[in-house]
This record gives C-alpha cells, structure tokens and sequence, in this order.
C-alpha cells in the first residue's frame, strides 16, 4: 500500500494541469447536463462509467427526440475513434499492469495519454503503479468537475451557451504545451498537415478517422527518419 501511496504523491504535481482543465471542462458538462433536466448524480455517473470527455459533450444533445440508435453509435465512434490510435500505442506498456489494465485501457483520455507518454517515472516508484495513479486521478478531476457543474446548473440558473467551447481550448492548450515541451515537432506538423488536408477532402463531419488514418501511415513510413532527427527545440 505504501508503494501506491508513493506513487499518488509523486504523480500528482504532474496532474495539476489536468486538474485544473478537467474541473472547468467538467463544471461545463454538469451545467450542460443539468440545463436538460437531469440530476448531478446522473452527470457523476457518466463520469464514472462511460468517462469519454468530448464524447459526453456530444451525448448530451442524444437526449432529445429523433436521435435513433445508429447515428449515436455512429457520431460516437467519429469523436472518439483516436483512442483506437492511443491504445495501439500503448499496448507493451499496458500489457504488464495485469488487471489493472482494463482500468487503463478505459481511463486513456487525451489528457491521460498526454502524460502517460511524455511523464518519465520518478525513481523510487514502480511503473505501473505510477501510470495507475495518474489514470484514476485524472478522472477523479472529471467526477467532481461534473458533480460541481451539475449542481450548479440546477441550483443558479444561467446562460450557458458557448459553454462548449470549453474543451475545444484544453485541446488547444495540450496541443501548444506538447509543441513547447517536444525536441522534435516534426510529428506535430504532420499532424496539422493531414488534418488540414483531410478537412479540405472529406468536411467537417468526416474527417476525422480519415486524418488519423493518414498521421500513422505517414509516421509509419517516417520513423527511421524521425527517430534519426537531431534534437533540436520547436521554438
């Protein structure tokens, strides 16, 4: 138990980023949550089992009539089919946390997988232990950003649009403090580049899966490249 006390001391100065994006993103998603007539206990829940940042935001127009069945599974997948991608490149690291696993594979939001992959483990803390302890504080952060919001919302009443807009600008703030911290911003720009390109080919509504589609097939084929680059800052 001391070895996953450690592990939660150590990770938190590392989460504190997260933690205060999650609270405002999350206050935004309760007030959302409760303009529709629900209970913040409703909007805690889906933070605690389904955990899908963006994809709630997204969930919460499914509660109104006329949204079938198909075109949620459909809009779902569309929103969050990165975390395929994420997944796939931590299968090694996560193959080894035993059951703990299953816990991480649903707690991979981009924030977690932000930090799971650029955070170095301090000495003194076992790995998996670490990683774990970053996950489940992560989402703890959503939780309760959720319960606030959804109080909130119910209790003071107030305009909220725009609200959403929210966690268009953590996305942007992860992608800046990712350019700012890399030695080689090659992989950054060939993000932006296929996504730009994919825009312009499928649409707004469509391009996603096709630009993560593009990003690992270009890095595929440049990694030998990329890994030969000198190191060098971004600035």
């Amino acid at each position: 138990m001391s070895g996953y006390k450690m592990a939660f001391k150590k990770a938190f100065p590392y989460t504190i980023p997260v933690l205060t994006g999650y609270l405002f993103i999350g206050i935004a998603f309760g007030v959302m949550y409760a303009e529709k007539g629900y209970s913040f206990l409703w909007a805690m829940l889906m933070s605690l089992l389904v955990y899908a940042g963006s994809g709630q935001y997204l969930a919460v127009n499914f509660f109104v009539p006329g949204i079938s069945l198909i075109q949620v599974i459909f809009m779902t997948l569309m929103v969050n089919v990165r975390h395929i991608f994420y997944g796939i490149s931590l299968l090694e690291r996560f193959h080894n946390m035993g059951k703990k696993r299953w816990y991480m594979i649903f707690g991979l939001t981009d924030e977690t997988y932000s930090l799971l992959c650029t955070t170095n483990v301090p000495e003194g803390v076992e790995e998996e232990k670490f990683l774990f302890a970053i996950s489940i504080m992560n989402q703890s952060y959503w939780v309760i950003g959720s319960a606030i919001g959804g109080l909130a919302g119910t209790l003071i009443p107030f305009n909220s649009e725009g609200i959403d807009f929210a966690m268009t600008a953590l996305f942007v703030v992860i992608f800046v403090e990712q350019w700012m911290d890399r030695k080689n911003c090659i992989p950054e720009m060939i993000g932006v580049a296929a996504s730009f390109i994919c825009l312009q080919i499928f649409g707004m509504d469509s391009f996603v899966l096709p630009s993560m589609i593009l990003i690992i097939l270009v890095l595929f084929i440049a990694r030998t490249r990329l890994e030969r680059q000198v190191d060098g800052t971004c600035q």
